[in-house]
């Protein structure tokens, strides 16, 4: 049975060594060399590196048995032409979701929701203060109009993520250019160095690290800017793990 998982994250990575042990074709598709890197680990597996454009994405398609698609909860307009493409090739469909995790309480203590990344910006316009911002490169456009010595980046060490940082205006001392996880130690460690009033995350859950964020925050009295995740229809990694394994048992 061929599978097709559009990934990204961890679960996608676990959910293909799991397939491609249990006896199916599997090809992942990740965007970037950072997510070929990581899917690396996992052998027997096809990856496929780049952006794929709709008809792309349908060829790739042609004679799979299911579609996972693993790619980031903020990765709606991914989410969006994958569902569509599987749609014209006659392809089940699965959105795996990512866990909730511990989620903040609105209006917690320093703790401050958006809906996007703009909105954030325009909030910390109006104070001042140093900027841990560890929503990733391409959210960086919407900050460019806060003072750039204000904002710390930390960013994937790649040279797109590094660009993104210099288009932006960032200076380098501020690019903090490191792959994770981060633990809370690192990160109350990069708030006092950098003398940081504001951490502005995404509710990444566990696998994104959001915990040690929220915890090293509230160690330090730092702000939290947290932009919400987008609501969406899905299954859980259990769910859409059994479906595969129910496919894969019936074509065997």
């Amino acid at each position: 049975m061929k599978v097709v998982i559009f990934g990204g994250t961890t679960e996608g990575r676990e959910l293909s060594a799991l397939l491609q042990q249990a006896g199916a074709e599997v090809t992942v598709c990740v965007a970037s060399e950072y997510g070929e890197e990581e899917q690396g680990r996992v052998a027997g597996v096809q990856t496929r590196v780049g952006p794929l454009s709709g008809e792309e994405k349908q060829a790739l398609l042609e004679k799979a048995a299911i579609c996972v698609d693993a790619t980031h909860p903020y990765a709606t307009h991914v989410t969006a032409s994958v569902k569509e493409a599987c749609g014209r090739a006659g392809v089940e469909y699965l959105r795996l979701l990512r866990d909730p995790g511990e989620r903040p309480p609105a209006g917690g203590r320093n703790t401050v929701m958006f809906s996007g990344a703009g909105e954030a910006a325009g909030w910390l316009r109006e104070r001042e203060g140093n900027i841990l911002l560890t929503t990733g490169a391409r959210e960086l456009p919407a900050f460019a109009g806060l003072p750039p010595g204000r904002i710390y980046p930390r960013v994937l060490p790649s040279h797109e993520s590094l660009k993104a940082c210099e288009d932006c205006g960032i200076p380098h001392r501020n690019i903090i250019a490191m792959q994770g996880p981060f633990t809370r130690e690192l990160n109350t460690a990069l708030i006092r160095q950098f003398e940081i009033r504001f951490v502005v995350t995404k509710d990444g859950g566990g696998p994104g690290g959001f915990r040690e964020k929220a915890e090293a925050a509230e160690e330090t009295g730092t702000w939290l800017l947290v932009l919400r995740r987008p609501e969406e229809q899905g299954l859980s990694f259990r769910n859409v793990l059994d479906r595969c394994m129910l496919r894969l048992g019936g074509e065997k």
